[in-house]
């Protein structure tokens, strides 16, 4: 047993060094297209951080770990939103391009709405239990599908205008040899690391009498975020707004539309009710973020606004412990 909480520390150091290397491995590859920032921020960076989830998830629904699972996808977005994004502006103002304000964080926000109903068959069908069944993985993979068409259409219109020169001089250096190896070592330390994770998330649950639901929203949420945590407030030390804000908005796409989809698919996810409350917090986030860049200067999210977001993250938190 002492084995099992060991190995799930050094999951996490193997699941964000492994990210890391996805990331720098697939941004130097998209560095030399010279694909813009934004789109870089929304489909190569996200998916790179967005894969401990996915790794997380997918094991977990193997096992049939189903609140693991979902409490991971919605604890992370609801950590991408109110703590990384806080930390980010803290660091740094955020001004965010006007077609993530219009469009891809209304996504963000209708990808929360669509899970919401889908998560709760038992209350909009008068069903006797709520899941993601295989039907609901394959309509949210359809939405990603939609999404992925939006941003390669934006890539090819260059409606994003401000290519990636800045990512490509810092990331030329690196070959294509050494780029693909990082790849595939990357995707190695997710998987490995991964599984160490849900093994001792289970182990936790079981030894401290507290739901799987619990350290799903907490722990091993807060774990997977911590490639964005890393990205993003890089990203914002670095002024480059658009990867900082990019990372996390696709993040949370991601991890709705693929992740679940995934997950789903693979394995119909049976729905806690008391998850419902998280959803709600989940889509409250996404909403505030999308009225905070119309407060004070416009599109713009500034430090006490960050600040403010990190005090709700922290007094979500509580409220968890509390609920237990």
């Amino acid at each position: 047993m002492t084995l099992t909480y060991i190995l799930f520390f050094i999951g996490f150091f193997a699941l964000i060094k492994g990210a890391d290397w996805l990331v720098t491995g697939a941004s130097a590859l998209a560095g030399r297209w010279g694909v813009s920032a934004l789109v870089i921020g929304l489909t190569i960076v996200s998916f790179g951080t967005s894969a401990p989830e996915l790794v997380v998830n997918i094991l977990a629904s193997l096992n049939g770990n189903t609140d693991i699972a979902i409490g991971n996808v919605v604890g992370s977005n609801i950590a991408n939103i109110l703590l990384i994004l806080g930390v980010s502006a803290a660091i740094y103002p955020l001004t965010v391009q006007k077609g993530t304000v219009w469009k891809e964080i209304p996504f963000a926000l209708l990808a929360v709405v669509v899970l919401g109903f889908m998560a709760n068959d038992a209350y909009f069908d008068g069903a006797t239990t709520s899941a993601l069944t295989r039907i609901d993985g394959l309509v949210l993979i359809s939405f990603f599908v939609i999404f992925m068409y939006y941003i390669f259409g934006l890539a090819k219109s260059g409606d994003s205008t401000e290519s990636a020169k800045d990512e490509e001089s810092s990331e030329k250096v690196v070959s294509v040899s050494r780029s693909l190896l990082m790849v595939v070592g990357g995707t190695v330390g997710l998987v490995v690391g991964g599984k160490w994770i849900v093994d001792g998330a289970i182990a936790f649950a079981t030894n401290l009498g507290v739901s799987e639901a619990l350290i799903g929203l907490t722990i091993v949420a807060i774990g997977t975020s911590l490639p964005e945590l890393a990205t993003s407030a890089v990203a914002a030390y670095r002024k480059n707004v658009d990867i900082a804000v990019g990372n996390i908005v696709g993040s949370n796409i991601f991890n709705i539309f693929w992740i679940l989809g995934v997950s789903a698919i693979i394995k119909p996810l049976p729905f806690s009710p008391a998850l419902t409350v998280d959803i709600i917090v989940t889509i409250v986030a996404t909403a505030l973020l999308f009225f905070a860049l119309f407060i004070g200067r416009r599109h713009t999210m500034e430090r006490w606004q960050g600040a403010i977001f990190i005090v709700l993250y922290v007094a979500y938190i509580v409220f968890l412990i509390f609920r237990g």
